[in-house]
């Protein structure tokens, strides 16, 4: 590779935006999330917007995310956390080339018992694409410890919060 370095254009490649539109379109999102992601559809997790700066999905508390103690179960709050910070890598990686991302790791921390609809926000996005530019310049893996923060929608208290270590590794022609 040359020894300039790569720099995040100043707007999103075409393929970047039309995942962007996607993800950000309620029927597409459905079936992007029944056919890739189907317990997502299961548990009824929405992108609420995505940005190339910010992730924010939400999940409804209800029978279906229920643990048997009144809240929202840890591993569906995992999924929708989760996806906050996917997108942003699946936005970086668009229309880069073959890019595999891959999570390594995964911390949590669970604050206060979530008993409505949580909103879950990333705001990692623009070092998740500095870390995926890496990743493209140097050819070799590249890691990224991404934040998810969860917020019941109702009282506005944090529930929880989520941190997950995205590998990006550019991958040989």
């Amino acid at each position: 590779m040359s020894s300039t370095t790569l720099t995040a254009p100043v707007q999103l490649n075409p393929e970047a935006q039309r995942l962007q539109a996607a993800l950000n379109n309620p029927w597409k999102m459905r079936y992007f999330f029944f056919s890739k992601l189907p317990t997502l559809t299961w548990w009824g997790v929405k992108v609420k917007s995505l940005t190339r700066e910010r992730g924010q999905t939400s999940i409804p508390y209800g029978w279906r995310t229920q643990n048997p103690f009144q809240s929202t179960y840890f591993a569906a709050q995992a999924g929708a956390s989760e996806l906050s910070t996917g997108m942003l890598g699946m936005l970086a990686t668009a229309g880069r080339g073959k890019i595999s991302m891959l999570i390594t790791g995964m911390e949590a921390e669970f604050v206060k018992k979530a008993t409505g609809t949580v909103v879950f926000t990333c705001e990692d996005g623009a070092a998740i694409e500095a870390t995926v530019l890496r990743a493209i310049e140097t050819g070799e893996g590249q890691t990224f410890r991404a934040t998810s923060v969860g917020v019941q929608e109702d009282t506005g208290t944090v529930v929880s919060k989520m941190y997950f270590t995205w590998s990006f590794k550019a991958k040989s022609k």
